[in-house]
């Protein structure tokens, strides 16, 4: 049998016999001509079948998302013919033969315009089907190239990747906003992030990076949140405040700038303007309260925290300012902040964390942990939790935890924001909400009760 040709190697082939396997991704038909967009997974190719071939069956059956397998000859396109919005929009296949793999129903719309517009629970409820549409699919090998830029950033930085469990004895954060589990009878939860295994391992390792499922029972429905998300984590030993703020920069341009390399014409499809990468601005969150008082009129000072509007705002100024895109933001209330936080010890009501925010948006927590082990069980209590439950996580600090600390970036929400998607939603290949899994949940739930 003759040898797959992709769409996109077909370039390289005119003059040439190809056999290529895909998916009916649009039909045309003009009299005695057909034409048909092929999609594979290199991109989108045209087809054409003339007459007698254009009549047969098989050619008159084939319908969107229809599986296929054409051969025909790689020939150049008429100059007033180019179709200068496909990377193969130079060349087309001159169909000798079609044979059909798999029949498609009807799709219940349209997905053949260069834009899909549903509404957003029409495009979720439809998830596994609008994934193939030519302006949803890119936003995923965006987030491949993200995730593949984080790792690499974070072996520069010598760490070593871990694999962490979902399921653990205490809640990482503490606080009700966990998923319990009945663990063959007793308690468990879905982790909140990898926080406490990743500082567990820096005895190990020193420096350490993962990839990980995070689970949030928030109660919010909101552009910017998901009950479950993916966090980008590095956690590093031996290590001061401000190398950590240096990482954490340097971790977050790599990507993007990875993004604008690879992905290029995906951002131009998105219209996604160049980022600024102008030296990174660091405040503390006062400063930024002050800033917005003096710049925007508003009185924000003495909030607890930014606010979604404050974040936009002083990103908006800070690229007027610092030609810059990204904000780092220090010193959040100890109060505010999660129980292994290490506060300033010059100013203790003030906690060594900070925030990235790009564009108007966090997409980046982390701190100075607290690494000695008294101090921290102290923390653990003051925190409403009991310390025999954190027993394991403990163990690592009662032996010898050197100064450490780390960050986390969320990938759906640095996809979104990176994209200038409307809602986070998008940039989460199977999106889980208060309101959703999978399918939208309603007042009744089949299948059995759990116990």
């Amino acid at each position: 049998m003759m040898e797959r040709t992709l769409a996109a190697a077909a370039t390289t082939k005119i003059g040439e016999k190809v056999r290529l396997n895909g998916w009916v991704n649009r039909r045309r038909d003009h009299g005695k001509i057909v034409f048909i967009d092929l999609r594979d997974r290199s991109g989108i190719i045209q087809a054409v079948f003339t007459d007698p071939l254009s009549k047969q069956p098989e050619v008159e059956e084939l319908r969107a998302e229809y599986a296929v397998e054409i051969t025909g000859i790689v020939v150049e396109r008429g100059a007033k013919a180019v179709n200068s919005n496909l990377p193969t929009g130079k060349v087309e296949v001159k169909a000798e033969m079609v044979k059909i793999l798999t029949v498609a129903e009807s799709l219940p719309f349209d997905m053949g315009s260069a834009e899909l517009n549903l509404e957003l629970p029409t495009l979720l409820d439809h998830r596994c089907l609008t994934l193939r549409h030519a302006s949803v699919a890119p936003i995923f090998k965006v987030q491949e190239t993200i995730l593949d830029a984080f790792r690499k950033a974070a072996q520069q930085l010598e760490c070593t990747e871990v694999v962490v469990p979902t399921i653990s004895a205490s809640a990482t954060e503490g606080g009700a906003e966990v998923f319990f589990v009945d663990y063959f009878g007793h308690k468990a939860f879905l982790t909140q992030s990898p926080q406490l295994y990743k500082q567990m391992v820096v005895p190990v390792f020193e420096r350490v990076y993962t990839v990980a499922k995070a689970y949030r029972a928030e109660p919010s429905v909101t552009t910017r949140h998901l009950t479950e998300a993916t966090q980008m984590d590095c956690e590093f030993g031996f290590v001061d405040f401000t190398t950590l703020l240096d990482y954490l920069e340097t971790v977050g341009t790599s990507m993007l700038k990875a993004v604008e390399a690879k992905d290029a014409a995906i951002l131009e499809m998105f219209k996604v303007p160049k980022a600024f990468y102008g030296k990174i601005p660091r405040f503390k969150m006062h400063e930024v309260q002050e800033i917005i008082f003096k710049e925007f009129g508003r009185d924000v000072r003495g909030e607890k925290d930014l606010s979604p509007q404050d974040e936009v705002d002083i990103c908006s100024w800070a690229r007027q300012k610092y030609e810059s895109d990204f904000v780092t933001v220090t010193h959040y209330p100890t109060k505010k902040r999660a129980f292994y936080t290490r506060p300033d010890p010059e100013e203790p009501e003030f906690s060594l964390s900070f925030d990235l925010l790009f564009r108007g948006l966090e997409i980046l927590s982390g701190s100075q942990r607290i690494n000695d082990y008294n101090q921290l069980v102290a923390a653990i209590a003051e925190h409403g939790m009991d310390p025999k439950n954190y027993e394991m996580y403990l163990m690592a600090f009662k032996y010898g935890m050197p100064p450490e600390g780390g960050f986390s970036f969320g990938l759906e929400r640095l996809t979104k924001q990176f994209l200038n998607l409307t809602n986070v939603r998008e940039a989460s290949l199977f999106p889980r909400d208060m309101e959703r899994i999978d399918f939208r949940l309603g007042p009744v739930i089949e299948g059995p009760t759990p116990s």
